[in-house]
């Protein structure tokens, strides 16, 4: 049985994409991206979206359809990615890069600054204090992150 999440609004608003079902895959609900867009703001026109652990990609592909200038979705599983893939060739979304690769690898070669980074790692893994130690070297001056997690953010040392 196929799974569909829809994108809630701008130039893509109501578009179903296919999610797969994968470990640890757990799409950002409808209610959740609708609060986060409008504390970002509605129209990202301009801004470039790092959406680190990229999973059924709704953050990202809210982006898009929101005219950010480019999304760069960094995912694990080629299964999943695959899909990002498909998603992104549906919609059309030439400024969508799908890159698969461990989150941290990428970091680690990536030189790109971002205005906004999603960070939504899997909730069973030890990444999000991993990533924190080191995403904002790749944020913009007045870049945000966007953090998704089960319990209370771990603080910096």
């Amino acid at each position: 049985m196929k799974k569909y999440i829809r994108i809630v609004a701008g130039q893509y608003r109501r578009t179903p994409i296919e999610v797969i079902e994968a470990e640890g895959l757990r799409p950002t609900p409808d209610r959740v991206r609708e609060t986060l867009f409008n504390w970002l703001g509605q129209d990202l026109t301009g801004q470039t979206c790092l959406d680190l652990f990229a999973g059924s990609g709704s953050l990202g592909f809210e982006a898009i359809s929101r005219n950010a200038q480019s999304v760069t979705m960094v995912e694990k599983s080629s299964q999943v990615a695959q899909q990002l893939i498909s998603n992104s060739k549906l919609l059309r979304a030439e400024n969508c890069q799908i890159i698969n690769s461990e989150a941290q690898r990428f970091l680690a070669k990536n030189s790109l600054k971002f205005d906004v980074i999603f960070l939504d790692p899997p909730y069973s893994s030890d990444l999000l204090a991993e990533s924190l130690q080191i995403v904002s070297e790749h944020l913009t001056i007045n870049g945000v992150i966007y953090i998704e997690y089960h319990q209370n953010i771990p603080e910096l040392s």
